[in-house]
């Protein structure tokens, strides 16, 4: 399939009238959002941020139109901080995060994040990163630690019979190791037909990756540092594919508003909220009737953002 970014007309609008300057994509991907962007708005430089060197070489490539307003560089989207100071970049306009799962990620062979293909399971944005696999997780986890994992990062109902059913196989010396015996042994842990348009195995596929590349974790870290960047009136947006993800989006856009987040009989403030910015839009954004049946892989989608304003 090819790559569709997801929301990007939605996304145009959100950048649509940001100050001049450079923007980042902390989740640079293939460059479609960058690229249209970019085009929308001359007077942007863009700053692309990738774990996946993949992803990287073809960004590399499909943004190559606009020569010297691109800077590439590899790192994780948790490193905004670091990698906008030792790049130069001061006047930050825009930051977009779109923490989906590409179509590159999907759709090619034995990077183990779909079970499409009967591949390893591997899961890591970042493949030179040393850091532990999902078959990692699966050989080492204990039953109650795998449970937990598919039931938080995935809302999985019967996350506890799936992880007993991979703890009992790795004791008789058959630890799940492929994408295939993964999404067999999920879906052989629902005796009765499951009435949904999603296999039985994607919540747990997604929880999964979310473990393998600690994505909830650094969420929140990346969202304060993010919008500290952004100059007067510049916009931070972030497309979540996760309720999790999205109730910490929504969560920490609503204190940089001012929102008091502390329960309701508490006499004095301690949740320390400041008003620093306001939502671009009241609720979240999501993909149309038409973007979801011709880009299927948009459903969960969900698009909030917020404008930085100086007191």
């Amino acid at each position: 399939m090819p790559h569709i970014p997801v929301l990007l007309n939605e996304t145009l609008n959100v950048f649509n009238e940001i100050p001049s300057g450079t923007f980042v994509d902390a989740t640079l991907g293939m460059g479609g959002h960058s690229a249209a962007i970019l085009r929308a708005n001359p007077d942007l430089d863009l700053l692309g941020m990738d774990q996946d060197t993949a992803a990287i070489a073809i960004a590399t490539e499909n943004l190559a139109e606009f020569g010297g307003r691109v800077r590439i560089v590899h790192s994780n989207f948790s490193n905004i901080a670091n990698v906008t100071r030792e790049s130069g970049v001061e006047n930050v306009s825009g930051v977009l995060a779109d923490l989906g799962v590409s179509s590159l990620q999907l759709d090619t062979e034995g990077r183990g994040f779909s079970f499409r293909f009967d591949d390893p399971l591997d899961m890591r944005m970042d493949t030179a990163s040393g850091g532990e696999t999902a078959a990692d997780i699966l050989a080492t986890r204990s039953e109650a630690e795998i449970a937990d994992i598919i039931y938080l990062y995935g809302e999985e109902r019967a996350s506890r019979r799936i992880a007993r059913r991979i703890v009992e196989r790795r004791e008789r010396g058959e630890p799940v190791t492929t994408t295939g015996e993964l999404a067999r042994l999920v879906a052989g842990a629902f005796p009765g037909k499951r009435r949904e348009k999603i296999h039985p195995a994607t919540r747990t596929f997604q929880a999964l990756r979310i473990a393998v590349n600690n994505e909830i974790e650094i969420l929140d870290r990346f969202l304060l540092d993010a919008f500290d960047l952004l100059t007067h009136e510049g916009v931070l947006a972030v497309i979540t594919f996760h309720s999790l993800e999205d109730r910490i989006v929504k969560q920490r856009f609503r204190k940089l508003t001012g929102r008091c987040e502390c329960p309701p009989r508490m006499p004095v403030c301690v949740c320390r909220a400041e008003k620093r910015g306001r939502l671009a839009a009241k609720k979240a954004i999501v993909p149309t009737d038409e973007e979801t049946r011709s880009n299927p892989r948009s459903r969960s989608a969900k698009l909030r953002a917020i404008v930085r304003i100086d007191n």
